[in-house]
């Protein structure tokens, strides 16, 4: 690590260049994932199964550019919240996505890529995994050196309070869908959750709603049955379900006793799919870095101007597009209308025209291109470059929790060696750690302990 930095806005991307500290202690990484008896062995089993879900370092960010972040966030809400909005991201939606639902949806994933301009929102997702895994992550960081003492604030804010505040948002979901009814079960669903590759993250929910009284399961849909107007798992009915699936619009076969218990408001279902249809659908983003259209639809010119700075060009890709964006491909990122987690996402430059036929053929968007972040990390004795995105996990407009995506290749992947999620730590022009900024970012009635 060099010795001294710039005292100026770009300490935190001097420090993600020039501090090559590896802060991840592999024995408080065990503890915090292994606190309940339960999960003896959880550890090793991720290092064998999943080398490269951890990064052994840390991201910075500077404290305008998480301000820019959080703000930029807010406007995106108010947007989403207007009626012409709506009315446009729902025409294209199908029929379960037109009923108004009560709850938001948890875990709203905002991802950002840092380019010249500060902080630009990449996308959306409705079901961002990695939140409970990214807490553990953040209290298993030390000082590997005198010089990083500074750097671990980490701290300031508990586990526990964190936990909280996610059992809070499942709180808020059930209680504006039930109001004072109590809450007794929750199944947390994804197809085959055995082999998800979050799939650790799934017992650490089970436990945390159990924690709290809340019997909870993971559940692959086809466990769950439909039958004398509720939903039932094993003998027991289910009250909320944690929605981790990523057929949005619950239209595959194996998911019709969910669809079912959701189209007749038997069971709360979080995130849901009209939660999808106005946030996820890469499509939205045509509407958000439309000036014109934003202007007509009344958007403040504040909001306007974080929108047009944060939020890169996107376009729909057409027939009648397809030679000026071929010629233009290079300075463009193509990505399926539906899709997540970077599956059949294109980095423009790497396109052959074998691709490109089948991008015509589908339902696509063109983002204009903004570079990830550089971080430089130690990965077995070497530097090497790797990129990285920032998440911030979202719940009504507040920022809960950052996260970063450490990788190398077109996207994000979890198969990097150094790569995978790393802790986010805030700092200020001088190089100060701003408390609990990049752990969590609470809601103003969270306290920490």
């Amino acid at each position: 690590m060099t010795t001294s930095l710039p005292t100026n806005s770009d300490v935190a991307q001097a420090l993600n260049l020039a501090c090559h500290c590896r802060t991840l202690s592999p024995d408080l990484l065990r503890q915090q994932l292994e606190r309940d008896p339960r999960l003896a062995g959880l550890a090793q089993s991720l290092a064998q199964t999943r080398p490269h879900l951890f990064s052994s370092t840390m991201v910075f960010l500077s404290s305008p550019v998480y301000q820019r972040m959080a703000e930029l966030v807010s406007a995106i809400e108010r947007v989403i919240a207007l009626p012409a909005y709506q009315a446009q991201a729902l025409a294209r939606a199908p029929a379960i996505a037109q009923r108004a639902e009560a709850p938001l949806g948890v875990f709203m994933g905002y991802d950002f890529h840092l380019g010249p301009q500060g902080p630009q929102l990449i996308e959306i997702n409705t079901n961002a995994g990695g939140a409970l895994l990214n807490v553990a992550l953040a209290h298993a960081q030390h000082a590997c050196c005198e010089a990083m003492d500074w750097a671990f604030p980490l701290k300031q804010v508990s586990r526990a309070s964190l936990e909280q505040v996610f059992f809070d948002m499942f709180t808020a979901e059930w209680r504006l869908q039930r109001g004072d009814a109590p809450w007794a079960s929750v199944v947390i669903v994804d197809d085959q959750p055995e082999a998800q590759y979050l799939a650790p993250e799934f017992t650490l929910f089970q436990q945390l709603f159990e924690r709290h009284g809340v019997a909870a399961s993971v559940a692959d849909p086809t466990a769950l049955e439909w039958r004398d107007g509720q939903l039932w798992h094993q003998g027991r009915v289910v009250d909320m379900v944690y929605n981790r699936l990523t057929d949005f619009y619950l239209s595959e076969a194996p998911h019709q006793a969910l669809r079912a218990a959701f189209e007749a408001q038997a069971v709360v279902v979080t995130p849901h799919p009209r939660a999808h249809a106005l946030y996820a659908d890469k499509r939205n983003l045509i509407a958000l870095s439309d000036d014109a259209l934003l202007q007509a639809w009344g958007v403040p010119p504040q909001d306007r101007s974080l929108l047009n700075a944060g939020v890169p060009h996107t376009q729909l890709v057409t027939a009648a597009k397809a030679d000026e964006l071929w010629a233009q491909r290079r300075q463009l990122f193509f990505k399926p209308v539906g899709g997540y987690a970077g599956k059949a996402a294109y980095r423009g430059e790497k396109l052959t025209r074998g691709v490109w036929t089948d991008i015509l053929a589908g339902d696509f968007v063109a983002q204009a291109l903004v570079p990830p972040g550089q971080r430089v990390a130690q990965v077995d004795g070497d530097l090497k470059d790797l990129k990285f995105d920032v998440r911030a996990y979202v719940y009504n407009g507040q920022v809960q929790l950052l996260a970063a995506r450490m990788y190398s290749g077109q996207t994000t992947n979890f198969r990097t060696p150094g790569g995978g999620f790393a802790p986010v730590l805030v700092v200020d022009e001088h190089g100060s750690a701003v408390d609990n900024a990049g752990v969590a970012c609470l809601p103003p009635d969270a306290q920490a302990d």
